[in-house]
């Protein structure tokens, strides 16, 4: 595999000292009747129903079942808010479990915030307020969100969106759009670039840990440079952190390049129809009932080859292990234990939509990610976890 041979001229420069936020990755076992590629399914059709024109507050569902969440302070002094990490959102907010306690550095701006998931929602009023972001990291006057009503979150308080701006338009009364946090840590000079940097372990158990670094790249958690590619110009991938790419499977290819996204709310790796049936086939897998996923036995894992992902003229490849469920948890989606299922699933539609991929959890455990805004790109980088076989 032809690793990170280029890195873009507008790569963001890489310090030393990051400011960094940590968080924490939890799977809730599915309920009864469910299944992940299910959920999955659903966040992306309605990430292809979200159009600028006719966003009406309406943005990505959040997938509840696999999250991953920060610690985030609000308030002076600040109470602590557990929030889901989403870079197909936008707004952040808070109020859905614990409620929101206003402090001295609250302001109600007399706006309402109103936002749809598909699976969930909120509703409630806009304030601003001190926002703190792991050590070091505080912003004031951040706008958020504090729900008087909301739906299809427990057990966490609310979203700390790190999408494109654009995805808050028509969320907020009175509002055009809303800055993200990132823009505002890079318009109060806290960061000097407008980036985020996205980490992830490996799940080898219920709970896996992660990182985001704002304003560079964390390079102790990398093992080659940072390769960046532009924004997808194709809509509706261009509303998010979309990109083009293509991929095979061996030699085998299963999709040509097109345009999909890059997802930290979506679970498993989708790809169109079509693409998915010819992995089907070259992998020998079949769709278990139970789970909604596609399995394979020993002998079909052992002959796996990479499925490689090619993105700007730079080869990421998923070696056998990085494209099957991890088994510890196989519990925990209704699988079988001992039994081995795939992280490939179908997105719902053939290619062509605008949005043929969504490259999720599964795919960026593997890879660290970049979301650079000032230079409008996303960028990738090998890990310690590229060709780990934790699962």
């Amino acid at each position: 595999m032809c690793l990170l041979a280029t890195v873009a001229a507008a790569a963001p420069a890489q310090r030393d000292a990051k400011p960094t936020l940590e968080f924490t990755r939890r799977f809730k076992s599915l309920a009864a009747g469910q299944k992940l590629p299910d959920i999955d399914r659903a966040r992306a059709a309605a990430l292809k129903h979200t159009s600028k024109a006719k966003r009406d507050g309406t943005v990505s569902v959040t997938n509840a079942q696999d999250t991953y969440t920060a610690s985030v302070g609000v308030g002076s002094p600040a109470t602590q808010y557990t929030l889901l990490i989403d870079t197909g959102s936008s707004n952040t907010w808070v109020g859905a479990d614990q409620s929101y306690t206003p402090t001295s550095t609250s302001t109600d701006t007399g706006n309402t915030v109103q936002v749809s998931y598909g699976s969930g929602s909120f509703s409630g009023e806009e304030y601003t307020d001190t926002v703190t972001l792991g050590s070091g990291l505080t912003i004031t006057k951040q706008s958020i969100g504090v729900a008087s009503s909301a739906q299809g979150f427990t057990g966490v308080d609310g979203i700390l969106g790190v999408g494109p701006t654009d995805l808050t338009s028509g969320t907020v009364s009175n509002t055009d759009t809303v800055p993200t946090v990132t823009d505002n840590l890079y318009s109060a000079g806290t960061i000097s670039t407008e980036v985020l940097g996205i980490y992830y372990a490996p799940a080898a158990g219920s709970d896996s840990t992660g990182e985001l670094s704002f304003g560079s790249v964390d390079t102790s958690k990398t093992t080659g440079d940072v390769a960046y590619v532009p924004i997808t110009s194709t809509s509706p991938a261009s509303e998010y952190w979309g990109i083009d790419q293509s991929i095979s499977y061996g030699s085998t290819s299963i999709l040509s390049s097109t345009a999909g996204i890059v997802d930290t709310g979506t679970t498993l790796i989708l790809i169109a129809s079509d693409a998915y049936s010819t992995y089907q086939s070259a992998t020998g897998g079949t769709e278990d009932q139970t789970t909604g996923l596609l399995t394979i036995s020993s002998d079909q894992y052992s002959s796996l080859s990479d499925l490689n992902f090619e993105i700007g003229g730079t080869t990421y490849a998923l070696n056998a292990n990085a494209q099957i469920w991890p088994r510890s948890l196989n519990s925990a989606i209704g699988g079988t234990s001992g039994d081995i299922y795939l992280v490939v699933s179908d997105i719902g539609t053939d290619s062509g939509s605008g949005l043929d991929f969504i490259n999720g959890y599964t795919f960026l455990e593997r890879y660290y990610s970049v979301f650079d805004t000032t230079n409008s790109q996303v960028g990738f980088a090998t890990t310690s976890n590229t060709d780990a076989t934790s699962n």
